[in-house]
């Protein structure tokens, strides 16, 4: 497997299609891995782009490069951790697309250095967080599809996590798409990622870290304050999200279309929860390459 230097990481990814091709950058969220897009990436690569999925931070391969650096995963990181892939591959544009930790990456990439993000879909719609006034409280039924966040946000989550974090992972991808049969196959290729040493320290800091229980890093103190202004997204973008996503229900993203410039696109994908790349990939795909088309 390729890995690539930046300032911060090595990080791992997967490549496909010819190298002078138009780049799409594919990220994955949590709990996840590269495998999420592997339904996705090859009908790309047939069609002559340059398909990159990289692993996030706390994943697979990815490392830190200094043993020392603190382990933190807020929204601003994973965000210039995009940004940063591009600029040690020397890709000057790409049309960015992810979900969840992956999505959230790719709208602050695009909100950060829009003349670098050709387009963007993104699943789940404007997954930017406001880390420095944390929502109040919401539903019962919403705050019980939250229970990993107060779990994590505890001593005895960060252990639990620790201790079982194929169970609590694999759990989470029960319930979060409900509909979706998978293997335990499928599941054990990705689990191997979680094994990363610096996964269960990351998912703990990013958990904390958006409801105001961790420090982050101060040199994204400014970007987190642009980001909690909730600026708009400029470029070209598709907004898709799963009718029968249980964490992240889909009426939403309904109301983030005010946040993405005129014409913006949002299809609801039936018999999809939160992975939809996995299980609607052809709906991805075809999101990607209409935005191409479009942006040519």
């Amino acid at each position: 497997m390729p890995t690539v230097r930046t300032p911060m990481l090595e990080i791992g990814y997967e490549e496909q299609g010819p190298t002078g091709g138009d780049a799409v950058i594919l990220l994955h969220g949590f709990p996840d891995d590269v495998r999420t897009w592997d339904a996705v990436g090859k009908p790309l690569a047939a069609r002559g782009y340059r398909v990159l999925v990289p692993y996030l931070r706390g994943y697979g391969p990815t490392r830190f490069l200094d043993a020392a650096t603190p382990r933190m995963a807020q929204q601003a990181a994973i965000g210039q951790d995009a940004l940063d892939f591009m600029d040690a591959l020397r890709i000057e544009r790409a049309t960015l697309a992810g979900y969840d930790w992956g999505g959230r990456a790719a709208c602050i990439a695009a909100i950060l250095a829009p003349a670098r993000v050709r387009g963007l879909v993104t699943i789940g719609g404007y997954n930017v967080q406001n880390t420095l006034t944390p929502p109040g409280p919401v539903s019962a039924v919403e705050e019980r599809a939250y229970w990993y966040q107060w779990y994590f946000n505890t001593e005895r989550g960060r252990l639990g996590l620790e201790k079982n974090r194929r169970d609590v992972c694999r759990l989470l991808w029960h319930e979060w798409s409900p509909g979706w049969r998978f293997d335990d196959a499928t599941f054990d290729r990705t689990a191997v990622a979680f094994d990363n040493p610096d996964f269960v320290p990351l998912v703990i800091h990013s958990y904390r870290h958006r409801h105001g229980n961790a420090p982050g890093e101060p040199r994204f103190d400014a970007i987190e304050r642009h980001l909690a202004t909730r600026p708009p997204i400029a470029v070209p973008s598709v907004i898709l999200h799963g009718r029968d996503d249980t964490v992240d229900p889909v009426w939403r993203s309904e109301k983030h279309l005010a946040l993405f410039p005129d014409g913006t696109e949002r299809r609801v994908v039936g018999d999809a929860g939160h992975f939809m790349p996995r299980e609607q990939p052809a709906a991805v795909v075809d999101s990607l390459l209409t935005l191409l088309a479009r942006t040519r």
